[in-house]
């Protein structure tokens, strides 16, 4: 289905050709003053030669108001502008054709790519605290967005399980329990069970990295524990294997109430055998070299505004970096996958990083030349005050203690709500909470940092997930309380031409779903489909408030009324789970 802008555009580059001028000259584009029109085209203030702007629009008007299957009004205006106004007939027609389908259709890319997003990136053995909230929640947004225009996507977690924080778990668990078999070098055999809770495991690092930093010796045992775990110890292979089990059942536990979900499950330690391969490669065609010890690769280039770094594959001591371990995880997405497109959901502080890595894999041909790259980095999530997320007494918020409390704060406004049953409280306060932390942070636009304002975030007004799911939920309780009559009149899409203002502006708000999605895609912006969603929101309840629906005493009128939410309802739910969350029934 065309999407209407490129209709106008088409049928005005006629009406442009007819009137003797470039058909180019034709497009149309959303007005800058919604007050005097819904559309405006600009090119006959490009056309003037020597003849003035406003006669060329006219002339242009001129030939519209000919065409007897205009979509549109034109009208001339000085200097030289054409306001264009779609005709209700036309809308109605649109927007039946957009209601036929049984689900509303999702505009589709011409050719399909493999894209991986990489997302998420917890350390195990640590908690989910509130900086990994972005990732997971952009992260999926940009994946389902990407799938549901027609991709083969894949979300790949991509878990820190193999540097430095292992090896102060491993030590600080053989201090504990120096008894255990994994510290047996002559030990074969390892407990099916492992030696601590996800409660204990989540202690274990703070208290071992803490310790490192002021005892040299403890330190000293955490790297070499590092490195033999590395270098394949047995012990310490299978301690690592159980330190990694317990984690990544809590991290699935945490990931699933917040309805984010990854394709693969990768990890630092899946690149690792590649690394060789990676450093031969790059020694063997010249581009790595020695630079005070360090393995480097020049990434410099001479359109660079500012100094860029080489990217340094293996430390002076031999020790790989991020870098050397993201590097080989390309080789292996493109050995595994062949990926056409990959995406890295990540703090925007690591740029650089990200942009080093980009120019060596280019550079050593380890990607194909039309394999694209992005880097689409985010924000900061900060407090009130400005400053990084903190709990009351300053320190850093688990997501789920986050999550408790916002559930906390939707219960307390649900409880006395009469619309909700009592046994459906828990689940409601659930999905709205989820809404609110979920759209709060992809109203924004992801690259800026923003304030969590838990308030404003739950608050049922304004632009928020709870006001959008409360939208949503009025729509559904008038369909719910449609006659027999009304429902299978509703089903045959009878949708008439707008009446009044509100119900045009609702129509035409609808008609921007394709555009929407599309722009979202095109530029991994999530902040665009929630500013479309809200304007949608706003465009009904102005609507609803205006008019009578279920109590129209005419029934085509009342019917027509009824498909046109049915098409508002499709549009909310099906925009609501590309942002990942979902609406209850009630609330």
């Amino acid at each position: 289905m065309k999407q209407l802008m490129t209709i106008l555009t088409e049928q005005l580059a006629e009406d442009f050709q007819a009137a003797g001028y470039d058909p180019s000259l034709s497009t149309v584009r959303a007005s800058d003053r919604p007050d005097l029109c819904e559309y405006q085209c600009n090119g006959a203030m490009a056309a003037a030669n020597h003849k003035a702007p406003y006669m060329i629009a006219e002339e242009v008007a001129a030939k519209s108001a000919e065409r007897k299957d205009s979509a549109f009004t034109a009208e001339a205006v000085r200097p030289g502008f054409l306001n264009l106004r779609v005709r209700p007939e036309f809308l109605a027609s649109y927007i039946r054709e957009m209601a036929l389908p049984e689900k509303i259709e999702i505009p589709q890319v011409e050719k399909p790519k493999t894209i991986i997003v990489d997302y998420g990136g917890p350390n195990v053995a640590k908690p989910l605290h509130v900086g990994h909230l972005r990732a997971a929640v952009i992260g999926e947004s940009i994946k389902r967005i990407a799938k549901a225009v027609g991709n083969n996507v894949l979300g790949d977690i991509h878990l820190g399980d193999w540097g430095l924080q292992i090896g102060l778990v491993i030590t600080e668990i053989r201090h504990r329990h120096p008894e255990l078999p994994y510290f047996d070098e002559n030990a074969d055999t390892w407990p099916a069970e492992p030696p601590f809770t996800v409660s204990e495991l989540e202690e274990i690092y703070p208290t071992a990295s803490a310790r490192s930093k002021e005892d040299e010796a403890y330190k000293e045992e955490a790297l070499q524990a590092t490195h033999e775990l590395q270098e394949g110890r047995p012990g310490y292979r299978a301690l690592w294997k159980q330190i990694l089990n317990v984690s990544v059942a809590d991290l699935r536990r945490n990931y699933e109430r917040l309805d984010v979900h990854f394709d693969l499950w990768k990890s630092e330690s899946d690149a690792q055998p590649y690394i060789p391969g990676v450093i031969e490669k790059l020694e063997k065609d010249g581009l790595a070299y020695v630079d005070q010890g360090a393995l480097v690769v020049d990434v410099s280039e001479e359109t660079d505004k500012k100094e860029m770094p080489p990217c340094i594959i293996r430390k002076s001591d031999g020790a790989s970096l991020y870098s050397t371990t993201d590097i080989a995880t390309i080789v292996e997405r493109m050995k595994l996958f062949d990926p056409d497109e990959m995406i890295y959901v990540v703090d925007k502080r690591q740029g650089m990083h990200f942009e080093q890595v980009f120019r060596v894999v280019r550079k050593a041909g380890i990607v194909k030349p039309d394999t694209e790259l992005y880097f689409a980095g985010f924000g900061t999530m900060n407090g009130k005050d400005g400053k990084p997320f903190k709990t009351r007494d300053g320190g850093v918020m688990r997501l789920e203690s986050l999550l408790n409390e916002i559930e906390e704060e939707m219960r307390v406004k649900i409880r006395d709500n009469k619309n909700v049953r009592a046994e459906d409280a828990e689940d409601t306060a659930a999905k709205v909470a989820l809404a609110a932390v979920k759209y709060g942070d992809l109203s924004n636009q992801a690259s800026k940092d923003y304030v969590f304002d838990t308030d404003k975030f739950t608050s049922f007004e304004g632009n928020t997930g709870p006001y959008i799911l409360y939208t949503l939920v009025r729509i559904k309780s008038i369909l719910e309380k449609m006659t027999d009559e009304d429902r299978a009149g509703a089903e045959k899409k009878p949708i008439l031409p707008p009446e009044n203002a509100d119900e045009k502006s609702l129509m035409l708000s609808l008609t921007d779903f394709a555009p929407a999605v599309q722009s979202a895609y095109e530029e991994l912006a999530p902040h665009k489909l929630c500013a479309y969603i809200y304007r949608v929101s706003n465009e009904f309840n102005r609507f609803y408030h205006g008019t009578k629906i279920l109590s129209e005493e005419n029934a085509a009128k009342r019917q027509s009324y009824l498909s046109l939410l049915g098409l508002v309802r499709e549009v909310l739910e099906c925009c609501i789970d590309l942002l990942g969350f979902s609406a209850p029934e009630h609330m």
